[in-house]
């Protein structure tokens, strides 16, 4: 088990199942809510959190139609990200974690819009956009 929470502790849950891959998102978008170079993101099912307290906290903000960002209201911790009809999977920012998520980054996706002033230095692949279609997710998009 996982235990997550946002910045002032008033959002707080636990990840009871597996994580699913973990990449690091280089999109100007994710820049631009994590306040760094990149996200790092997984797939969780939602069946597999449980809110410990603050969900009434969290608010969201719709990036594009469809995309959500949710964060505390309060501190403004990025948390996770939802699609809009898909109730069964949101991405969680792995900062939120408590401890050690046992995975490790797959890729670095969406390396055509990275930060400049940053340079990959690991052996990662990297695509341009997003990873290439998975069979149960389809293309992966920031």
């Amino acid at each position: 088990m996982l235990t997550a929470r946002c910045l002032c502790e008033t959002v707080r849950f636990e990840i009871t199942g597996k994580l699913g891959p973990v990449v690091h998102c280089h999109c100007s978008e994710c820049r631009r809510a994590s306040g760094s170079a990149f996200a790092t993101n997984a797939d969780v099912r939602t069946r597999y959190v449980r809110w410990i307290s603050g969900r009434e906290a969290l608010t969201e903000f719709e990036h594009t139609p469809g995309r959500f960002r949710v964060f505390c209201s309060r501190c403004g911790s990025p948390l996770y990200s939802r699609v809009e009809g898909d109730d069964a999977v949101i991405r969680v920012r792995l900062g939120s974690l408590d401890g050690d998520p046992a995975r490790r980054s797959l890729a670095h996706c969406w390396v055509g819009s990275k930060a400049p002033w940053f340079e990959i230095t690991d052996r990662l692949p990297q695509f341009e956009e997003g990873p290439p279609e998975t069979p149960a997710r389809g293309k992966a998009e920031p």
